[in-house]
């Protein structure tokens, strides 16, 4: 399990039967993002395997958080690769739906 935390953020991986979720806390701001790139970057690449974000803990996300989750989203497209967004908070949600990007993360 790979975990990287501050003070206002975490991020903690799960591997499991072919599929790697990733449990974010906190919020998600440009303050941090370095932090969650280093979490994701090594992941992303790694086709052979579904990747998850679990939002569940989540309780702020920024547009620097949200490109971040579209660029994902644009490499793993590009290699054939599941990437999915599962138990967003629904102010999280309202965002997601609000700017349009909910239909691309569903599971």
């Amino acid at each position: 399990m790979n975990t990287k935390t501050n003070d206002k953020f975490n991020a903690k991986t799960q591997m499991s039967e072919g599929v790697c979720t990733v449990f974010l806390s906190g919020e998600l701001d440009l303050s941090v993002a370095p932090d969650f790139r280093l979490v994701m970057e090594p992941l992303v690449g790694n086709s052979e395997v579904d990747l998850i974000v679990n939002m569940k803990d989540m309780t702020y996300i920024d547009s620097t958080g949200i490109g971040i989750l579209l660029s994902i989203l644009k490499a793993r497209h590009g290699m054939e690769a599941r990437f999915a967004v599962e138990e967003v908070p629904p102010q999280i949600q309202k965002l997601f739906d609000m700017t349009g990007i909910a239909k691309f993360f569903q599971s």
